[in-house]
Parts: C-alpha cells; sequence; structure tokens
C-alpha cells in the first residue's frame, strides 16, 4: 500500500475523474510516502499550515495504471512515486490526518 497526503479540498475538488494533483503537471509523478510514519512526517513538515482537513490515501498499488517507482529521499528513504494519476478505486481507504493546538501532525485515524 501506498500513502498520499492531500488536503481534503484537493481530494474532494473532481471527484468523478481520477485525482491529478499538481505535481503531477509539474513534476510527472505523485507524491506518496511508504508507511504512516512517513506520511506523518510529510504532513507535519508540508502541510502544517494548510487549513482545513488533512486526509491520507491509502492506495493499492496493483490497482495503479500509472508507473510506481520508488526514489531516494531524504535519509535514504525511497520514496513511491507515481507516474500518472490516481484511479478513485485504486483508494482502498482514506485516513484523516489529527493535529495538535499547533498544527502538527499526531496521528491518523480513519475518516467518518
Amino acid at each position: 500500500m501506498l500513502l498520499h497526503v492531500v488536503p481534503l479540498a484537493d481530494w474532494s475538488a473532481a471527484p468523478d475523474a481520477p485525482y491529478a494533483p499538481a505535481s503531477l503537471a509539474a513534476e510527472g509523478f505523485v507524491h506518496c510516502s511508504p508507511d504512516e510514519a512517513a506520511a506523518l512526517a510529510i504532513a507535519d513538515t508540508r502541510y502544517r499550515d494548510v487549513p482545513g482537513p488533512l486526509l491520507v490515501l491509502v492506495i493499492d498499488e496493483e490497482r495503479l495504471t500509472g508507473e510506481v517507482r520508488r526514489e531516494g529521499g531524504s535519509g535514504g528513504t525511497l520514496f513511491p512515486h507515481v507516474y500518472g494519476p490516481i484511479e478513485r478505486d485504486a483508494v482502498t481507504s482514506v485516513l484523516e490526518v489529527r493535529r495538535d493546538t499547533d498544527g502538527r501532525a499526531r496521528e491518523l485515524t480513519p475518516r467518518v
């Protein structure tokens, strides 16, 4: 499974189309995380000041049509990059990032 951090507003913007964040057009791929700890770190560092609910998509790699490459990041961690949009049926569940009063990402919980 791959994890992708996304603000609720972005995920909800075009619910009938495959999800294609700005990074797909700008960089050619969708950034993903290999595990929960990495997803929380991304949420905390890159999305701390983003208002509103923050989600983590749980993606079944086998259901994607785009190529997935694991490429280097900081500290030697390999991050999955999806070279194509995320088909909505590849998303097996959606989690919500729970933040503390300072906006720091603390845990992932099932989205109700």
